[in-house]
């Protein structure tokens, strides 16, 4: 029924917790105003002007009975001013001015000679014109003696009152708030592979979710460094009886059957090696200030070397940025090495945005068919044949890695189509 509010409504607990605080007080302020203040000075208005009232019709009746002269020395505090002039039409007031609306009530109900009531010409003067039997009789009083004085000092007081304690309101939810950032920002530079001192601070529940972080945090990295040893030592245990295996087939003679065993040897080898890559591949480095243009600059030419073509355009003056620069090497040597296996060409762009450093890898290859990408990205993964046909003998561990690392920087890993190449097209966004 609300939804539509969802829209205008402020999406930072700060804002919201700000809003929570701000609404209650000026409602209050408002109703109080409206329903107690309004009613207050209506009130004092009614008795002043009935005061008032009495007056007038004092001097009223001394006009008749001894002439003006009487009544103009009876009229204390009235100004008279006998004229012959057609009374206007209608009472004025501002709009606004809700207390003349109570004055006019009045003292048309106590005196019905009253002709007009101005309270607009001057406003600090109620200009009142009566009947008498010589002509009009118009009478002006001081507006402070029919409505309260100064009403809007208390006003004034309540809505400084108000400031005040919002202020005070807000640098007491600023300090609440303090801890809850705190705790966002350890956790968003742990999902970063960075791990920052943390010590829970604030209330009693903000406590509770910073010592459950902290548990959280110690038994992740407790699965971490158990899977790095554990897949540490299996490749290693499996190392040597390959390695013998490899001798003993050495020592054979050549036949097509030794030769297919020690390709599946060999295939096994790199398998294991992969294998530990990905294992490693969040203990590799800790983060360092890193020239993204150099990092990659590496590996282009290292594939130069090797005779292959790959096209960078990156900016001259990147600025250094915070990363784990051995992991960042080794995902886009992974996606460099896979655009090459699949293309004759292969193009990485380099982008550094605000909050995010993206690499760009193209190539002229067949790419990979949007139902599949997903699954590409999943350990040991195997695409279609027409993709690794002819290609080599990979695992399926190239993305996977790279995937691993970009979201162990706070990133992502996106596969698309190259526009201007059109290969595989992949995206490496590492959070700033």
């Amino acid at each position: 029924m609300f939804g539509w509010l969802n829209r205008f409504m402020p999406r930072g607990l700060y804002g919201r917790a700000a809003l929570i605080l701000i609404v209650p007080i000026v409602t209050l302020q408002l109703v109080v105003s409206a329903a107690f203040l309004q009613r207050h000075f209506e009130g004092v208005t009614e008795q002043l002007t009935n005061a008032l009232a009495l007056d007038l019709r004092y001097v009223l009746d001394r006009w008749e009975q001894e002439g003006a002269t009487a009544a103009a020395a009876s009229a204390e505090g009235l100004q008279i001013i006998l004229t012959g002039d057609a009374p206007p039409s209608q009472d004025e007031r501002l709009f606004y001015d809700l207390s003349g609306r109570e004055v006019i009530r009045v003292l048309r109900a106590a005196i019905p000679e009253v002709q007009f009531i101005d309270l607009l010409e001057n406003k600090r003067m109620v200009q009142i014109g009566m009947h008498t039997p010589d002509g009009l009789l118009e009478l002006a009083v001081r507006r402070n003696r029919v409505s309260a004085s100064n009403p809007h000092q208390l006003l004034v007081l309540m809505v400084f009152t108000g400031l005040l304690m919002t202020a005070i309101a807000f640098q007491f939810l600023r300090n609440q708030l303090r801890p809850i950032r705190r705790l966002s920002r350890a956790a968003e530079a742990f999902g970063k592979g960075r791990v920052v001192g943390y010590n829970p601070r604030g209330a009693l529940e903000v406590r509770a979710a910073g010592r459950a972080f902290l548990d959280m945090r110690s038994r992740i990295e407790q699965q971490i460094e158990q899977r790095t040893m554990m897949l540490s030592g299996v490749s290693h245990d499996l190392r040597t009886p390959l390695t013998r295996m490899k001798l003993g087939l050495s020592l054979q003679e050549r036949s097509p059957d030794i030769e297919a065993l020690e390709r599946d040897v060999e295939e096994m080898q790199a398998l294991l090696t992969t294998f530990l890559d990905f294992a490693r591949a969040d203990a590799l480095d800790d983060p360092a200030p890193t020239d993204p243009r150099a990092l990659v600059e590496r590996i282009i030419l290292d594939a130069g070397r090797a005779g292959k073509q790959v096209d960078l355009v990156a900016p001259d003056d990147a600025p250094s940025v915070d990363i784990r620069p051995q992991a960042v090497h080794r995902a886009l040597e992974n996606l460099v090495s896979n655009a090459l296996r699949y293309g004759r060409q292969a193009r990485v762009t380099l982008h550094v945005l605000d909050h995010a450093l993206r690499y760009t890898v193209e190539d002229d290859g067949p790419g990979i068919p949007p139902d599949q990408r997903a699954d590409a990205l999943r350990p040991f993964a195997r695409l279609d044949e027409a993709r690794n046909q002819d290609k080599g003998s990979g695992v399926g561990l190239g993305l996977a890695i790279a995937h691993d690392i970009a979201r162990s920087h706070g990133g992502t890993l996106r596969l698309s189509q190259s526009t201007d190449m059109g290969g595989l097209r992949v995206d490496l966004v590492l959070a700033r």
